[in-house]
């Protein structure tokens, strides 16, 4: 799907996008690109598409973050099995595969062999600082909020990862969270075990109440 994304042949793509619909009906034949025209064909709309999820993306103003130190040795060491084992069993099924059509049910379903390779794989990626194509691949699918629906940013962008790559990523993630832990605010909520931004909304909404 990522290459008829990126080659602008766009059946394929728009046939996932509504799959991931489940169903519904994604009126985005037309959309109007960043001068205000209106794009009509596959090209300039897959074309518009990669530019506006480009920028929205990757932002040129970014705060700087003093990196702390690390400390622990065994950041550094080989990924053993046991650690993607153990990421591997924490999957949840019936997700969306990514451009290598792996689901987390196959790799639930692995063996110790299987298992092994796949720790294998984790191990080269981490020795060379290089991962395989599929891994660093993600595919944007816009699902439709409301309004226009010719208009990009009526859309949520969702990106279907490649489920391997996941896996090695949740192993060094959960090798660093004790690193990076105390250099969080205790504010932040978003993308922290056992919370959420809910609760955020939820007690600045009271603040708003109570004023």
């Amino acid at each position: 799907m990522e290459k008829d994304y990126r080659t602008a042949s766009g059946g394929k793509f728009w046939q996932t996008v509504r799959r991931l619909r489940r169903g519904k009906q994604l009126s985005a034949n037309t959309v109007y690109g960043g001068g205000g025209e209106l794009l009509v064909s596959t090209g300039d709309i897959v074309g518009w598409w990669k530019e506006y999820f480009e920028d929205l993306l990757n932002p040129t103003d970014t705060p700087s973050v003093e990196e702390p130190e690390a400390e622990d040795s065994e950041v550094d060491s080989f990924i053993t099995q046991a650690e993607v084992t153990e990421v591997v069993q924490q999957l949840l099924g019936g997700k969306a595969p990514g451009v290598d059509e792996i689901r987390p049910e196959y790799l639930k379903s692995l063996d110790v062999v299987g298992l092994s390779w796949l720790t294998r794989l984790c191990n080269i990626a981490w020795r060379s600082g290089t991962v395989p194509l599929d891994w660093a691949t993600g595919v944007v699918v816009p699902l439709f909020k409301k309004g226009d629906r010719r208009v990009c940013s009526n859309y949520r962008g969702i990106t279907l990862l490649s489920l391997p790559g996941k896996v090695y990523s949740r192993v060094l993630e959960r090798r660093v969270r004790p690193l990076v832990e105390p250099w969080i605010q205790e504010e932040q909520c978003g993308f922290r075990p056992s919370r959420g931004t809910l609760d955020q909304l939820y007690t600045l909404h009271r603040v708003l109440e109570g004023s």
